[in-house]
């Protein structure tokens, strides 16, 4: 008896809920056979679920005015400037897109593991990335000028004592954080830095499941979008910019340097 070998795009399209009905049962087989497709299908799906949860509340807003002077004479005449949160909109669709296939790809010859919590988090981190840092009037939900409570709040959130790392002496200050849904293991911290030029990076924490003790960097890329990201312990950490990565490696190193120093 042969067995059909199982596409990548297979596997994306049950995750995303378009897979033929003909094809799901050697796909369920497949799962069974394989828990490492398993769980890749399970965190895109938990992807989808946290896409859904970000986007669909968008469904039901008003029409915003500038899309509306779209189809204005200036609009026509190629005078109207789009806003810079239709450019954040691009990337995630990017991101989105792909549903994870391209954090399935790292350095030449560093693969990523088959394991679906590193994966996920990268993925979470780069589309939260694009969606806030483009924000000029709302980028965090707590400022730093209140950042005890933020870390107090942040912590009491994730169940864990949290701190931002301090990246002054890199050129970056703290903006603040935000609240995030996670893709199943609870709530996620999100906190924010800028330079003086307005560049901005984020440093992404999720509580992960227990057991994982990967502590080595990963990084990825997508266009002009780099993460480094990695797991310790109970945490898993993942910083994002539109940086080159010997530069975000660098404050990649500032910051796990600092999260290990004893509190």
């Amino acid at each position: 008896m042969t067995t059909q070998a199982i596409s990548e795009a297979q596997l994306h399209a049950l995750a995303d809920g378009v897979l033929p009905e003909e094809q799901r049962a050697a796909i369920d087989d497949h799962l069974r056979a394989h828990p490492d497709d398993a769980a890749r299908v399970g965190a895109w799906r938990a992807q989808n679920r946290q896409l859904r949860a970000l986007f669909d509340p968008v469904l039901d807003e008003a029409v915003p005015p500038t899309l509306l002077q779209a189809t204005s004479p200036a609009a026509a005449n190629g005078t109207w400037q789009r806003p810079a949160m239709q450019a954040a909109a691009a990337v995630v669709l990017v991101l989105a897109g792909g549903m994870g296939g391209w954090l399935l790809r790292g350095d030449a010859g560093d693969s990523i593991t088959a394991s679906a919590s590193p994966i996920s988090l990268a993925r979470s981190a780069a589309i939260a990335h694009a969606v806030y840092t483009p924000e000029v009037r709302h980028p965090v939900e707590v400022g730093a000028e209140q950042e005890a409570h933020l870390v107090q709040w942040l912590s009491k959130r994730l169940g864990t004592k949290l701190q931002p790392p301090a990246l002054s002496p890199l050129g970056y200050r703290l903006i603040g954080g935000r609240l995030l849904p996670g893709d199943g293991d609870g709530p996620v911290a999100q906190f924010m830095y800028e330079d003086g030029g307005g560049k901005r990076l984020t440093l992404y924490v999720a509580k992960e499941r227990a057991g994982r003790q990967e502590t080595a960097f990963r990084y990825t890329q997508e266009k002009e979008l780099s993460v480094f990201y990695w797991i310790d312990g109970q945490l898993g950490y993942a910083l994002s910019a539109n940086l080159p990565k010997q530069e975000l490696g660098k404050i990649a190193g500032a910051v796990y340097a600092q999260l290990e120093q004893p509190r």
